[in-house]
């Protein structure tokens, strides 16, 4: 299949085309900046910005899926989560793409704030306050559009190796425990979610 990955040259990103590419899929990379993704016969690098909608959809058309997966390290005020949830939309709706399309956001963002834990909330309320503020922003967007969508909330994130052992939660439920995951297990649930799409039109929370 062909997978659309926006934001695709670091992070859950990276990790994403890597995994997709070990599986045989043709994967099609948008990234400011794709020289850190290796070469590969199936894989297709676009340079440009994830809130360009000409750069956006010429990496989403004809996809069978895609997964957006932008992370910043700015920490002051952003809009950058709403503004591609805003050119997403417009492009899906300029295609009529009907394709599913996977949006990793953060498990503190909308609802799921309530469900933090203490050590969690106080990392957000001091350090991440504004992009979780934007990415809740994002997910409103996204789920009020016509987009197929489907909304992933990982816990805090490590580049520690996979672990098969993790938990993909849908909904949010009083007690529930999210904590820390590896980027490399956040890539293995986005690809098996776009081989075979289960937990549409759902917010599914991922932990080990």
């Amino acid at each position: 299949m062909n997978i659309a990955i926006i934001g695709a040259g670091a992070g859950i990103g990276l990790q994403s085309v890597t995994q997709a590419l070990k599986k045989g899929h043709t994967v099609t990379a948008l990234s400011t900046n794709t020289d850190q993704i290796p070469n590969h016969p199936k894989l297709i690098k676009i340079n440009g910005s994830t809130t360009s909608p000409i750069d956006l959809k010429h990496a989403i058309n004809g996809a069978d899926a895609v997964l957006v997966t932008v992370g910043t390290k700015n920490k002051k005020a952003t809009t950058l989560f709403s503004d591609i949830a805003n050119t997403l939309i417009k492009v899906t709706d300029e295609l009529s793409f009907s394709a599913p399309v996977l949006v990793v956001t953060g498990f503190g963002a909308g609802e799921s704030k309530k469900y933090l834990s203490f050590f969690m909330r106080a990392v957000i309320s001091l350090f991440l306050k504004d992009q979780y503020s934007n990415k809740t922003k994002m997910e409103e967007l996204i789920t009020e559009s016509t987009i197929k969508w489907e909304i992933i909330r990982p816990g805090m994130l490590t580049d520690g190796n996979a672990n098969s052992n993790y938990k993909a939660i849908s909904g949010l439920q009083k007690g529930m425990k999210i904590s820390k995951i590896s980027r490399t297990d956040v890539a293995s649930f986005l690809i098996n979610e776009a081989e075979n799409p289960k937990m549409l039109h759902q917010y599914v929370a991922l932990t080990n």
